[in-house]
């Protein structure tokens, strides 16, 4: 009789414990609350801030899928996953893993970004055009309609494609210049690696109709400042600014990737090292105090998001092509940061970080020709891309 009213006395304990220990188990979990297809994006919406390292990415080929698993994470409700067109599937892959897959075309790598540090939405890009995933038939018939093509007509579509740019106008900055050298890696020079790529970023937009205006085209040094206001007073639609990235020697050989910025304050240490390297040359005895003040005034300007645009389309359109030639390319996607040289641009502004010029094959493949047309090439078709975008959300609205 004692047994069994001991037993008795310690189920509520038990069962206390039993609730207590599933409500935290849940309460860890994160609820992806909506899923929607807007503007070449994926939106997906959860019901807390996202930890990156609770994400796993990676793909498969035959077709070509891009994966994404959240960990500890449940889809709200069965309509989250509808409506989301024929690239993207989304499902409970296991209890706790939500699993996002991204059909496309085989060297076209999606882009992946958090809007901000701890945001709540997690932002991936989708393909776009007609499927990817054809069957054999339809390729057969996709070889013969090439093959029927004249010349002629392929030379009356390049040509169509260069004229309806004239009076879109793109600023290329170079960074640095003259006596601020930038990053030095193997004897190898920052201010003079993206004064090369500047000038293959200029060729390579002309090629596709864009006027362009270089704020520097030799060795000189420009103030930060003059950078920006040399876009405004021209009048430009966009303004990108080049570098390349730099890490200290001892890890110089484990650091690389690829990366592009816009201008927001961030508590990413990265980001505000990448920064405070960037803006060391021009902000000598400026008080931190000035430097926030001005900063802070301008991040919530309706420029951040058109920014943040640009810069999705310019670091997919690198990756994109950079990968078509090279192995290895590492994409450390898009990022936010305090550049100087983006403050006060009145329009939408990105920082592109080409590669680190202290890690050695990096460094070889950033000084060599064909890398850099790729690299140009890329920027170019990135800014072409957020531009025709741009024009269709105008249209849109109109």
């Amino acid at each position: 009789m004692v047994k069994i009213s001991n037993t008795m006395s310690m189920l509520p304990k038990v069962l206390v414990s039993f609730f207590l220990c599933t409500t935290l188990l849940f309460s860890s979990f994160n609820t992806l609350k909506k899923a929607v297809v807007k503007k070449g994006e994926l939106n997906l919406l959860f019901s807390k801030p996202i930890d990156k390292k609770s994400i796993k990415h990676f793909t498969l080929s035959r077709p070509n899928r891009d994966i994404y698993d959240f960990k500890n994470t449940r889809i709200a409700h069965k309509r989250v996953p509808l409506g989301l067109g024929e690239y993207v599937r989304v499902a409970q892959y296991k209890s706790n893993i939500v699993r996002v897959v991204i059909t496309s075309k085989k060297g076209h790598k999606t882009v992946a970004y958090q809007p901000f540090l701890e945001a709540k939405s997690y932002h991936i890009s989708v393909p776009q055009g007609k499927s990817h995933v054809v069957t054999k038939k339809r390729k057969r018939h996709v070889k013969k309609t090439k093959k029927t093509q004249t010349k002629a007509t392929l030379k009356k579509h390049k040509k169509r494609k260069r004229v309806h740019h004239a009076q879109e106008l793109i600023v290329i900055d170079a960074g640095h210049g003259g006596h601020d050298t930038g990053a030095i890696g193997g004897g190898k020079r920052e201010k003079d690696l993206v004064l090369q790529v500047a000038k293959k970023v200029e060729k390579a937009l002309k090629k596709l109709g864009y006027p362009v205006y270089m704020t520097r085209r030799s060795d000189r040094f420009l103030k930060l400042p003059q950078r920006t206001r040399i876009a405004d007073k021209k009048k430009a639609l966009v303004f990108v600014s080049i570098h390349a990235n730099s890490v200290p020697k001892k890890i110089g050989h484990k650091v690389k990737g690829i990366e592009t910025f816009f201008l927001q304050n961030t508590r990413d240490a990265k980001s505000q090292r990448i920064a405070a390297r960037e803006n060391k040359a021009v902000l000598k005895g400026t008080t931190k105090l000035s430097q926030n003040v001005i900063i802070d005034s301008v991040l919530t300007g309706p420029k951040i998001v058109e920014s943040n645009k640009l810069a999705i389309d310019v670091q997919r359109g690198m990756i994109t092509e950079l990968r078509r030639k090279y192995k290895g390319v590492k994409d450390s996607g898009v990022r936010h940061a305090p550049f100087w040289v983006l403050v006060g641009a009145s329009r939408p502004s990105i920082l592109v970080e080409v590669g680190y010029i202290s890690n050695p094959t990096e460094r070889k493949r950033l000084f060599s020709s064909q890398y850099q047309s790729l690299l140009a090439k890329g920027i170019a078709e990135g800014i072409d891309s957020y531009l025709t975008n741009r024009k269709r959300e105008i249209d849109l609205l109109e």
